[in-house]
């Protein structure tokens, strides 16, 4: 008899409005948090070149209590420390984020830091030398939010938040399940305001993560609907949100492949069989300021599922049947370096970067890279063990 790996889905109270017009639906998802006193977090472009601030007023029947425009690429330690201040001086009870991936992590860490005693370093994920990583525990009540996106991001209804250092260029990670939204809202009209190199950009780390978690060793079958689903939409809309601006649909779509792969993570998906991809990532796009979130991706996965072969053929070669790429009669080892060479394919083809030099990184900035991503969450959870910046130098040259 066939036995079954136990496995546990774990949901949270969330509430996702999506369409033309999902807007309208604001004002109900704030009464229903009780809250009185909505704050608005967002960027400069939201601010001043969109209709968006006229549109969430409208929809709430009055201006929120407060705007903080300052939101920047990457969640910088002196902006989010600034939009604390203003929510405090608003007596802000509940964060609405207006934007991507930058303005949903900047109104978590707004949150946190509202709530707790000590700066991002203090509240960080710390690494001990030679030990596992330490999260401190953020046991506070934190207020409600509420994401209304302008592009699809896997930042959406995550635990953790990441903010950048100002002085050391490094991420510091911190971690709040109750920061999660208590809705998020995929507004058509909202999201085509963002240019189609943001939507794509955007979408390419959540490819990433989509095929780093097919690959995951033991994968159930609840996560695997999920993620299989999650692959489909990508493939389909990813090329159409590059070729039309205008395709709201396909906007909306990637915002649902986004939410099912977040989905499939609460299921027990993981992304141990690339974190040398993310943690490198990390270090990329927070070093290199020309170098776009989605660009750190499609330059590094082919080069981390390559890097990673040896150590996860099975999980690999799952991604090529998934892609449709193993050849007849193909065993794994080969069905694997089709899945790399795939993935390095979509992405070349929907227009994004496959190599370092295309983001403009030197080759003596390798060394710095590796070096920062040894300390990356990610890190140490990648399926086969990292054993010095060497390895890491390795695969970086070879995605230069």
């Amino acid at each position: 008899m066939s036995t079954v790996a136990p496995f546990r889905h774990t949901a949270y109270p969330v509430r996702v409005h999506a369409g033309d017009d999902a807007l309208s639906n604001l004002r109900s998802a704030v009464q229903r948090t009780g809250a009185r006193r909505p704050f608005v977090v967002c960027g400069k472009s939201i601010a001043n070149r969109t209709n968006l601030l006229e549109r969430i007023a409208e929809a709430l029947g009055e201006p929120p209590v407060g705007v903080f425009d300052g939101v920047q690429t990457g969640s910088p330690v002196p902006a989010v420390l600034e939009g604390t201040r203003m929510a405090q001086e608003a007596e802000a009870d509940l964060i609405i984020a207006v934007g991507g991936g930058s303005a949903v992590v900047t109104a978590r860490a707004i949150i946190i830091l509202l709530a707790e005693d000590g700066d991002p370093q203090d509240l960080a994920t710390k690494y001990p030398p030679g030990q596992p990583p330490v999260s401190p525990r953020l046991l506070r009540p934190k207020l409600p939010n509420i994401l209304v996106l302008t592009t699809p991001t896997t930042a959406a209804t995550r635990a953790g938040t990441a903010v950048v250092d100002g002085e050391t260029g490094h991420r510091l990670e911190m971690f709040d399940p109750k920061t999660r939204p208590a809705a998020v809202i995929w507004d058509t009209e909202a999201l085509l305001t963002a240019p189609a190199d943001l939507c794509v950009s955007a979408s390419a780390s959540l490819f990433s993560g989509v095929v780093s978690a097919l690959q995951g060793p033991s994968v159930n079958a609840m996560a695997m609907a999920d993620l299989l689903a999650s692959l489909g939409l990508l493939v389909e809309n990813l090329p159409t949100a590059r070729k039309d601006a205008s395709d709201g649909a396909a906007r909306v779509n990637l915002c649902v492949a986004s939410f099912m792969y977040n989905r499939a993570w609460d299921t027990g998906a993981s992304g141990s069989a690339l974190g040398v991809v993310t943690a490198l990532a990390h270090s990329l796009d927070t070093r290199y300021l020309d170098c776009s979130h989605g660009a750190a991706y499609s330059i590094l996965s082919a080069p981390g599922m390559r890097f990673n072969r040896d150590s996860n053929v099975a999980g690999q070669a799952r991604v090529a049947d998934a892609l449709g790429v193993r050849e007849q009669g193909a065993d794994d080892v080969d069905a694997a370096d089709s899945a790399a060479d795939a993935v390095a394919g979509f992405f070349e083809a929907i227009g994004l970067p496959v190599s370092l030099r295309d983001v403009g990184v030197p080759a003596d900035g390798i060394r710095e890279i590796a070096e920062d991503a040894m300390t990356d969450f990610g890190l140490h959870r990648n399926v086969r063990p990292v054993r010095g910046v060497e390895e890491l130098e390795s695969v970086l040259r070879g995605a230069w």
